[in-house]
């Protein structure tokens, strides 16, 4: 990793899924209530195995898969491993919101309104998959994170940035 996961920005180069869920572990060490984690990148790039490592970092209750076909699905707070306070995560697949209403861009903000993510920001880390350019206004800055996978091979590179959200501008 060419940088600290905590502040600023960074890449990291991921050759297995340990190492992807090793980088979600260390971002959890700098997160808390009210923070919002937006992934970027294709099918197959990471971002649940990413989800489960700050699960793990957080030392959230459940297993985490990927909540495609529920949208969003909330771990309760267990004991964090780096003895921080608990938390809960809200863990949210933004592919599939829009389809059952037409898919208008009104569609999807209306269903991420009913996620009703905004309340639940104030006492859990929310993890969005397929968020960016959809829940950047929920939170004052957010951690994006765009993972890619190398064709034909199980290599990945993650680069991170904590970013003002509109809320702040």
């Amino acid at each position: 990793m060419s940088a600290d996961t905590g502040t600023g920005r960074g890449e990291a180069t991921l050759p297995t899924t340990e190492d992807t869920e090793a980088l979600g572990r260390a971002f959890a060490r700098d997160l808390g209530a009210g923070d919002l984690v937006v992934l970027d990148g294709p099918l197959g790039a990471g971002k649940t195995a990413l989800t489960r490592g700050i699960a793990a970092g957080l030392g959230v209750e459940g297993r985490v898969t990927s909540p495609t076909f529920i949208i969003a699905r909330e771990h309760r707070p267990g004991t964090r491993p780096d003895g921080g306070i608990p938390v809960s995560l809200v863990h949210v697949d933004a592919y599939r919101l829009g389809e059952a209403g037409g898919g208008g861009a009104v569609d999807m903000h209306d269903q991420l309104d009913a996620l009703d993510l905004d309340t639940d920001l104030a006492n859990a880390v929310v993890v969005v998959e397929w968020g960016e350019g959809i829940v950047e206004h929920l939170a004052d800055r957010h951690l994006l994170v765009r993972l890619r996978r190398e064709p034909e091979s199980d290599v990945r590179t993650a680069m991170w940035e904590w970013v003002s959200g509109p809320a702040a501008r």
